[in-house]
């Protein structure tokens, strides 16, 4: 049993043919459609990661990324069948993201494999935006060149600090120097890079994290997330914090490090454009998560993956055997599904676009929320000339560091 993997939620019961209400099927025409790929694969567990990912001790056979291939191509087939029922139109994909785990375990081949299968099955836009994840030691300019000419576009690379001793109390395992090299490797074929950091780790201090920051920006990527430390439930972090071998990551501390990575990717000519993610360019914005905040229409493919479409969002069965088995025997692979109401709806669009710098309209919020503005922007937590000229919630710096607290007063949950 995998402690570390967190608790699906219960929803209701998923049709076994994984057909969608005739309502979420009208949307799709008119929404931009991505795929998110789900690979559940890796060498080593971090001591921090509780995503649904499996090492091959843990699954006992060589054979399951092979056998996790076929088997996404299945899931594939039955997203053309249930996004085309009764003669919907479905749109060209317009991004893909292969996520993890860490999908550059399986040869660059099979990850080229399954892209073709959701451009044989859906199309891909003239201008589609590929990703993949990587770690910075599983690829090379030969691995990387593989998957330009299958139609990637974009590589994210899980670099998390440059500091040896952070890297060692997260369990990664990459030589800080692999991350220079596979940016380099990156930059030789043609693939836009991004890097993923993460601040807040237990015995960073405040330079060792601006150390991260500098080389980070020295690598010039087009692209930087960087996430605060969450220590979640059933990890080995998690543990580690309970008996006092590291202390639990100080929201203060946590602040002063965003503050420190805002200024410094600023500098560098980075802008934020969703709070942990800054972009050198506008085009360099990673679009396959814009359309998540936008509530834009995608299918997850593989164990445990999540998918929405018009309001109707399900998730699959976390175990790679359980997801090929149910597709196997014709079933689809969701564990179950809600149908979000029209307030449920309204709730998310507001909570996800106001974390983006492109902003949330005033004008449609409820008048508790509208009424909530004047103080929003007396307290500085949203601009007030985007909120008085454009009429816009823009966060301030202090307002991305409370915008849970800014997402309760415009929706009338604060007073």
């Amino acid at each position: 049993i995998l402690s570390a993997m967190p608790q699906l939620p219960d929803g209701e019961p998923a049709p076994a043919s994984g057909e969608l209400p005739t309502e979420a099927l009208a949307t799709v025409p008119e929404r931009p459609l991505a795929f998110y790929v789900h690979v559940p694969f890796c060498r080593v567990r971090c001591g921090y990661c509780d995503f649904n990912t499996y090492t091959p001790g843990e699954l006992g056979s060589a054979t399951a990324p092979v056998a996790f291939v076929d088997s996404a191509l299945i899931e594939l087939d039955l997203a053309a069948k249930v996004l085309g029922a009764a003669g919907t139109e479905v749109p060209r994909v317009d991004t893909v993201f292969f996520g993890g785990g860490t999908p550059t375990m399986l040869p660059a081949a099979d990850l080229g494999r399954l892209l073709h299968g959701i451009r044989d099955r859906f199309g891909l836009a003239a201008d589609a935006e590929v990703t993949t994840e990587a770690n910075p030691d599983s690829v090379d300019t030969a691995y990387l060149s593989v998957l330009r000419a299958h139609g990637f576009t974009r590589v994210s690379l899980g670099m998390q600090s440059a500091v040896p001793h952070v890297l060692a109390t997260l369990d990664r395992t990459h030589d800080p120097a692999n991350v220079a090299r596979a940016v380099a490797a990156a930059r030789e074929v043609g693939l836009a890079v991004s890097l993923d950091l993460i601040y807040g780790t237990p015995g960073e201090s405040l330079a060792d994290w601006g150390a991260s920051l500098d080389a980070a920006i020295a690598l010039e990527p087009d692209h930087i997330s960087a996430y605060a430390l969450t220590v979640e439930e059933g990890t080995k972090l998690a543990a580690q914090v309970r008996r006092g071998i590291h202390p639990a990551p100080d929201p203060d501390d946590e602040a002063e490090k965003y503050a420190l990575a805002d200024e410094r990717l600023a500098a560098a000519g980075f802008a934020w454009y969703e709070i942990s993610n800054w972009a050198r360019r506008p085009q360099d914005r990673c679009r396959h998560n814009v359309h998540y905040w936008a509530g834009a229409n995608w299918w997850g493919i593989g164990p445990g993956a999540h998918s929405h479409v018009g309001g109707v969002r399900w998730w699959n069965v976390k175990h790679p055997s359980a997801y090929a088995g149910r597709l196997a025997s014709a079933e689809s692979p969701a564990a179950a599904r809600e149908i979000l109401t029209d307030d449920q709806r309204e709730d998310e669009r507001v909570l996800l676009s106001v974390r983006l710098a492109d902003g949330l309209p005033i004008e449609g919020l409820t008048r508790a929320g509208r009424e909530a503005v004047a103080g929003l922007i007396a307290q500085g937590l949203i601009e007030g000339p985007a909120a008085l000229r454009e009429r816009r919630i823009v966060l301030t710096r202090q307002g991305r560091l409370l915008a849970d607290l800014v997402v309760r007063h415009l929706l009338g949950l604060e007073s």
